[in-house]
């Protein structure tokens, strides 16, 4: 029985990076052998161990035969006789098919070790082209690893490329999409991700309402970027700068679908574009299954980002209808994500990256002031059921008057 580090960790390590996970392989055992020695099974798909006092896992080594589309159709086969070559060469790129024992001996039987070198992103083997999740993996350790100056062999990109026009992309799951397109987002470079989908035409498969935001032009005035698509690869590269959460990149990387849906005459203006990218918007959750506060924010963000740009020009009666849509009262976080969904989108223009956005303190008084209205005096006055809630509006309509005239002054 052989153990060797295998993966992430190997590759982490060379890269000197910070290894978090690892995960082991163990060559030359048997299910057997194993559990002799303690291990306790976990997996179902093939045999994986926890270590009995560290609890991580082990795996036997193992090959795999395609057996059906999408992520799942395969067949696994483990045996004692499995050798570490054979295990490594399963796996999806060279970076990731290194192993090392516990004397740091590495085994590099695919040039993994060069390819970190050369900064390339290469798939192992022509068996690469069987596992469709490996187009979503690909691009997201290229936004991972872009600011190290990684990119994707040519060919690599060719066998992704031919995975997408293969029908295979549409078998994966929604759960499986998402847990990659969510890593990916909450990488250093999330915008790389979207452009190494669209470059392999994947992006039109996963995401066809976001692919056709590229070559629609905007306003060159208010977007000196002019392509939609472009300004929506900005904006996320300002989410990811800014550390924004989830729900904020999820958002930005949606606000601005209803411009897809402009018909060319009216190009470069998108009129009530915000409405129009609703059911686009829609559709992509639905789609991928987002957890329920990336749909929330999604849908909010596409309607009244708008709104949040010109937030100092707005009537007070509007501003109130925009924070009782958010329901600052009860959930004030999801209206400060908002707020920074919209800083991100103006930031996301060319020569804009580092204008202040006024509109963001604005917004912030604007909802104090409104949720500073005490509702006791009023029960004090008497009201109840629906006049109490019209006299609630009353006040803070009231308040928000106040504040603008305040802030204007």
């Amino acid at each position: 029985m052989q153990i060797y580090k295998v993966g992430g960790a190997v590759r982490d390590r060379l890269l000197g990076k910070p290894v978090t996970d690892i995960d082991w392989v163990v060559v030359g055992a048997s299910t057997e052998d194993m559990l002799a020695k303690g291990f306790r099974p976990v997996g179902s798909d093939f045999p994986v161990f926890l270590h009995p006092k560290s609890g991580e896992e082990y795996a036997l080594a193992r090959t795999e035969r395609k057996s059906g589309r999408g992520y799942g159709g395969f067949t696994f086969h483990a045996s004692p006789e499995v050798t570490l070559e054979e295990d490594l060469i399963r796996r999806d790129l060279t970076i990731n098919a290194m192993a090392e024992d516990d004397q740091l001996n590495l085994t590099d039987p695919y040039h993994g070790q060069r390819d970190l070198e050369a900064r390339v992103l290469r798939h192992v083997s022509p068996a690469f082209a069987e596992d469709p999740l490996r187009v979503l993996r690909v691009a997201r350790f290229a936004a991972r690893y872009a600011s190290l100056g990684f990119t994707v062999a040519p060919e690599t990109l060719e066998l992704m490329r031919q995975l997408s026009e293969s029908g295979e992309l549409q078998a994966l799951t929604a759960e499986r999409s998402w847990k990659e397109i969510s890593r990916a987002l909450m990488e250093d470079q999330p915008q790389v991700f979207i452009q190494v989908l669209r470059d392999c035409d994947a992006l039109k498969v996963l995401m066809p309402e976001v692919d056709a935001l590229f070559g629609v032009p905007q306003p060159a005035a208010h977007h000196p970027e002019i392509d939609t698509g472009v300004h929506t690869l900005s904006v996320l590269e300002q989410a990811a700068r800014h550390k924004q959460p989830l729900t904020v990149r999820w958002a930005c990387l949606l606000h601005d679908l209803g411009k897809g849906l402009t018909p060319e005459e009216e190009w470069p203006r998108h009129i009530a574009h915000e409405y129009k990218g609703l059911k686009p918007i829609k559709a992509v959750n639905e789609r991928f299954k987002a957890p329920k506060d990336c749909q929330e924010l999604a849908l909010l963000v596409g309607q009244y980002h708008t709104h949040g740009h010109r937030a100092l020009e707005l009537k007070p009666s509007t501003l109130l209808e925009l924070l009782q849509s958010f329901d600052v009262y009860r959930r004030p976080q999801r209206f400060e994500e908002f707020i920074a969904a919209c800083e991100m989108d103006a930031r996301g223009r060319k020569g804009f990256e580092q204008r202040s956005y006024p509109q963001a303190d604005y917004l912030r008084g604007a909802a104090n002031a409104a949720r500073g209205v005490a509702v006791q005096p009023l029960l004090e006055k008497g009201f109840k059921g629906p006049e109490l809630g019209e006299a609630i509006k009353r006040e803070r309509l009231k308040a928000l008057k106040a504040y603008k005239d305040t802030a204007s002054a």
